[in-house]
């Protein structure tokens, strides 16, 4: 089995495949401050929950946001799987053609999911990732990464108005009845989510016109997309294991590099 790692900023997803299929997923707290040993117990205890042996696991590939926790899970895989994890960073082959200025800069999740959208969805395609930040990639009909938009994620922005603002309260992240709010918390909801819907819907729709393909695939992913996708037919596919998949996919094209 493979195990893959995406290192966010809020969580680490984490999933075991055995061939293709997915046979566990997890989510575990991003927290700078734990040691590799509690990373290690933590999921030492989801495989024994699951009854599945750490001993299974034939090898890891990881991507990450968060450079400062990296030794940590390296440190952690050595210590409670036996194996150095393979990093999704520059050199790696993932199949596709990154077009990006300084291909350095792109995150590896970003390219896990470029893969995973091109290979699974086909191009020309759009791969929106809604995370801590929400992330938009664009793929070429050819399996070119041409580039796209970075955006505060949801979660982000609502938390700096209400940091930012001396009266206005914390509010639960959910779509009001009516974008017409007749109160704050329902005016605030409003302007989060249906003001991310309709700043959505316009990055796609000039996406599209720039790359001169209005009928590429839209893929969403990432922990809030639900919350958007239900109010846009702008979006048209939904793959919460977008990263996760683009991970193994990686994996498996530099699978004889790790034997």
């Amino acid at each position: 089995m493979i195990l893959t790692l995406d290192i966010g900023n809020t969580n680490i997803k984490t999933a075991l495949f055995e061939g293709e299929e997915m046979v566990n997923y997890w989510r575990i707290s991003t927290d700078r401050s734990k040691s590799s040993d509690e990373y290690g117990m933590i999921l030492a205890s989801l495989f024994q929950h699951n009854h599945r042996e750490m001993s299974q696991v034939e090898g890891i590939v990881m991507s990450s946001v968060v450079p400062s926790i990296n030794f940590t899970i390296e440190h952690m895989c050595r210590n409670y799987f036996g194996m150095d994890p393979m990093m999704v960073a520059p050199g790696i082959k993932t199949g596709i053609n990154i077009k990006y200025e300084n291909p350095r800069e792109l995150g590896s999740d970003r390219i896990a999911n470029a893969v995973a959208a091109y290979t699974l969805y086909g191009g020309p395609c759009i791969f929106i990732d809604f995370g801590t930040a929400t992330t938009y990639g664009v793929m070429s009909a050819r399996g070119e990464f041409l580039g796209g938009a970075i955006c505060p994620g949801l979660k982000l922005a609502a938390e700096a108005l209400v940091e930012h603002t001396a009266k206005l309260p914390r509010f639960e992240l959910t779509k009001p009845a009516s974008v017409i709010g007749r109160n704050t918390i329902s005016g605030m909801q409003a302007g989060i989510v249906y003001g991310y819907v309709g700043q959505v819907t316009y990055l796609i729709k000039k996406m599209k016109e720039e790359l001169g393909e209005p009928n590429a695939k839209v893929v969403a992913t990432g922990g809030l997309a639900l919350l958007v996708s239900g109010e846009t037919d702008a979006i048209n596919v939904l793959d919460g294991l977008l990263t996760l998949k683009g991970l193994r996919l990686i994996y498996e094209k530099n699978r004889e590099e790790t034997l």
